[in-house]
């Protein structure tokens, strides 16, 4: 609909709304009635809006052809039955113009005169222009290509009107599709084609397209490009929607494989058809699928007709809160798709990297229909946007246009001045043919050709040799070629689309990513310049489960993708010092994770020191009952001619005191830190004077029982008594403990050692028995020793008690065996610093109870109760015993 401002005779200003159909003549003849000084300017806007050319042709002494996509067309209902037995039939009119795609068209035309411009580029020829419309519709798509195969305003197959031809080759494909189906024709007659869209894998094979040149890079990186943006933003769960065509299948197994190999899942993947011109029920699921999916980033890959599916059902069901990162044409998506726009507000777009073309924006600010008048295009676009025509152009001068009239003042409306990706790759390819055609007739003048180089004549498959090889640096400075084998670095440009109240779409550049870059810095992103989608108000998070945070690792959901999982807490000894950790990493042996297990401390080094209360408390008792033992010793000695002292042989009570002072004092090695030498001495030190103290205690009980059974003179135990055999016990067990203690220091002795999982947060140091076998070998040869002089005191219980031990020494012993054998199952159950704790206190415990069972009650005689301590005390107990044994 075009509005215009029209003048009258009187004050008053009219404004009239004109549709170009043919069903609007009753209108305009009613309007002429009406308004008769408008008369004129209705008819110049209704011939100018109704006219309808095949081409827009401009002479040169060779001429390019260039198809693009400008308008629709549908037959009439009543013909639309397409019959291969019928002539095809004309009668079709415009339904729909694609303003936008006018550009394409301009930087054609800017190319061209670009390269006339040019004296080094083709120099004294000029290239001409034959532009078509590039149909959608599978009934018209060949129409224009037999258009310009016959030279004719009729189509007429098979056949060229034209005398001699100037045409020199084809630039065309919006669509994979459309240049797919005009190649096979144009291959009939080696036509070369150069299409100006996405890289098509399929279009790439010669033997089915010899004769076909892709300006689009290969986007073979593409996928790396995208799963790059996903690690960027962190975004793991993602949704897929591929055209369902062998380039979308190509795409998905690329992307699917870079996905898994970075650790990213697909929550959706969705195949669009190929194409839909109807509404269906599937529309309302497939855009149910959209709004209930848990993945706030979908990824979108196809062909402008692959998109209409989510077209159609968006104009009813608005789809925001997602993320799109699309593979697809910015430009073609935004002129082919009306209701997109909001639900692609804040998406990404990626395309190949395009430089700024110098002088584009210029032309573009200045160019007017009068420049081009034999295009009828043009002059409809100007009179759409600024409501005039102005003179020169076709159309002639339509009421008067302002002064700054130009496509820059109506950005608002329709973004013209922002290059897109077709109209690159369409400035590209009219250089890249015209350098084919400049080196392939400077090849014809050095072969000494007779051709007349001002008119030169040009078989369309003689460029096919030359577009292999072609290789140039445009004006923005990048490398252009057209081999199918070149291996150029993938190079896109990443856009964040803004769509504004307007209606108007805009992408504004956020990022690079440039396939194996150095350092591997290969994506480049401004986050502060990208617009987000409706209902982020920062960067979106799109995952399956929100992340494990430190002290945490990931635990993955049987049945489920590898990015669904659950957060599980590190076990002890280990730490996560990273989000999304994969597994918890163990803390060093001298180190331990803290209370949140987000780093690992440093252990404490401890043992049982003298600073500690308990190490203090263990060294103070030794101390004190060795200076007790050493102080009974002193009474022993004080009174050692009383009849107490010497009745149980008191060089063996002396030698059991001073054992009883070393097995206090041994004590003391097993407090303080540990080293080679205490570690060393605490087995040789615990088993000697143990052995001979329980040795002394077993030969003062054989003394008592040799005493007391010598009934006769000349009997063998008097003679053993007399000799002094008792005595040989000590030595005796002394030498076997000895051994026992000399194989294990020669086998394997005790050292150094660290426990570090005994007390969290600490590190012990003890010393390592080296051989517990042997230590249970000494342990056990010294329990035996202590159990054979529990059973000899026991039998010897009995015997008359006047200065007689032998009870005192069996309950020594019962205590001494008790301590020990409480001993080894407590110390089998403790580690670290309590069981040197337990090892302290068995010693003392057990030295303190022979100490305290043998001598306190001679202790007690001999200080409290001296009278008690003579000989004739002695014989009158005896007495009294004897007649107590004889009255019985």
């Amino acid at each position: 609909m075009i509005q215009l401002q029209l003048p009258t005779s009187h004050s008053a200003q009219v404004f009239v709304s004109v549709w170009a159909e043919p069903g609007m003549v009753f209108f305009l003849s009613l309007l002429f009635l009406l308004l008769q000084p408008v008369h004129t300017t209705l008819v110049k806007v209704k011939n100018c809006l109704g006219y309808l050319r095949p081409t827009v042709f401009r002479d040169g002494d060779l001429v390019l052809g260039g198809f693009f996509p400008l308008y629709n067309m549908n037959q009439d209902s009543e013909i639309s039955r397409i019959s291969f037995l019928l002539q095809p039939k004309t009668d079709v009119r415009a339904t729909r113009c694609r303003s936008g795609n006018y550009q394409y068209v301009l930087a054609f035309y800017f190319a061209i005169q670009e390269v006339n411009k040019d004296s080094h580029l083709l120099p004294n020829l000029t290239l001409g222009f034959q532009v078509y419309n590039a149909f959608s519709s599978d009934q018209f798509t060949l129409w224009s290509t037999l258009l310009w195969l016959s030279g004719k305003m009729e189509p007429l197959p098979n056949y060229n009107c034209q005398k001699q031809t100037k045409s020199a080759a084809v630039i065309a494909g919006t669509t994979s599709a459309f240049s797919a189906e005009i190649g096979t024709l144009l291959e009939l007659y080696k036509t070369p084609q150069v299409s100006y869209g996405p890289f098509d894998p399929m279009l790439s094979d010669e033997d089915q397209f010899p004769s076909l040149y892709q300006m689009a890079p290969k986007d073979s990186s593409l996928a790396h490009g995208m799963v790059s943006l996903l690690l960027h933003f962190g975004w793991t769960w993602v949704a897929l929607f591929i055209s369902d065509d062998l380039k979308g299948e190509q795409f998905l197994r690329d992307l699917k494989a870079e996905l898994v190999k970075n650790g990213i899942c697909v929550a959706l993947t969705e195949k669009l058809p190929d194409t839909k011109t109807m509404y269906g029920p599937s529309d309302i699921a497939f855009m149910s699928r959209i709004r209930v999916s848990s993945a706030n980033v979908h990824i979108l890959h196809g062909e402008a007709g692959t998109l209409i599916t989510v077209d159609l059902a968006a104009e009813f069901f608005l789809t925001t809160g997602k993320v799109w990162i699309m593979a697809a044409k910015w430009d073609i998506v935004t002129s082919e798709m009306n209701h997109m726009l909001h639900s692609f507000h804040g998406s990404f777009s990626f395309s190949p990297h395009k430089g700024a073309i110098p002088g584009f924006q210029h032309f573009l600010k200045t160019v007017d229909p009068s420049h081009y008048p034999e295009d009828f295009y043009f002059p409809k676009l100007w009179l759409h946007l600024f409501h005039c025509s102005p003179a020169g152009s076709l159309c002639g001068k339509i009421s008067n246009c302002p002064e700054n009239t130009s496509f820059e003042i109506v950005s608002g409306v329709i973004d013209m001045l922002t290059m897109s990706d077709s109209s690159y790759f369409i400035y590209n390819a009219v250089y890249a043919l015209a350098h084919v055609l400049h080196n392939m007739l400077i090849q014809k003048s050095e072969m000494g050709s007779s051709e007349d180089t001002d008119q030169p004549r040009l078989l369309p498959w003689q460029l096919h040799l030359f577009l292999k090889k072609i290789q140039f640096t445009n004006s923005a400075g990048d490398h252009i070629s057209l081999d199918k084998k070149s291996n150029q670095m993938p190079h896109y440009d990443i856009h964040n689309a803004v769509n504004f109240p307007a209606g108007l779409g805009l992408l504004v550049k956020v990022g690079e990513f440039v396939s194996k870059s150095p350092l591997g810095q290969g994506l480049v992103i401004i986050e502060e310049m990208i617009e987000w989608p409706i209902g982020f108000t920062e960067t979106p998070r799109s995952v399956c489960s929100q992340g494990c945070g430190l002290g945490f690792w990931k635990v993955p959901q049987e049945g489920r993708p590898v990015c669904c999982f659950a957060c599980v807490f590190c076990p002890e000894g280990h730490i996560s010092n990273q989000t999304d950790a994969a597994q918890c990493v163990p803390c060093p042996t001298h180190e331990y994770p803290n209370s949140e297990r987000t780093r690992c401390l440093p252990k404490v080094v401890t043992f049982l020191a003298y600073q500690d209360p308990l190490g203090m408390a263990l060294a103070c008792t030794a101390l004190c009952l060795s200076a007790l033992t050493a102080a009974v010793l002193g009474v022993f000695v004080r009174h050692q001619h009383t009849p107490i002292v010497k009745a149980n042989n008191r060089a063996l009570s002396y030698i059991l005191l001073i054992s009883l002072t070393f097995c206090f004092l041994c004590s003391l090695l097993f407090i303080g830190r540990p080293n080679t030498a205490t570690c060393t001495l605490q087995p040789i030190a615990f088993g000697l004077v143990f052995t001979v103290a329980v040795s002394t205690v077993l030969a003062k009980t054989v003394t008592v029982i040799l005493a007391f059974k010598v009934t006769a003179p000349g009997r063998r135990m008097r003679r053993l008594l007399v000799s002094g055999a008792p005595n040989f016990i000590i030595p005796s067990c002394s030498l076997i403990q000895l051994t026992l203690c000399g194989v294990w220091l020669g086998t394997s002795p005790p050292f150094v050692d660290s426990d570090t999982h005994s007390e969290h947060g600490h590190i012990i140091i003890t010393c390592n028995k080296g051989s517990v076998t042997a230590f249970y070998c000494g342990l056990g040869y010294l329990g035996s020793l202590a159990l054979g002089t529990f059973m000899v005191a026991f039998l010897a219980r009995n015997l008359p008690d006047t200065f007689n031990e032998a009870k005192f020494l069996t309950f020594s012993m019962l205590v001494f065996c008790s301590v020990w054998l409480t001993f080894l199952p407590v110390h089998h159950s403790t580690k670290g610093k309590v069981m040197v704790v337990v090892e302290v206190f068995s010693i003392l415990a057990s030295s303190a109870g022979l100490l305290g069972c043998i001598f306190a009650p001679k202790c007690y005689i001999l200080l409290t109760r001296p009278e008690e301590n003579c000989l004739k005390v002695l014989k009158d107990r005896r007495s009294s015993m004897g007649n107590r044994h004889f009255d019985r």
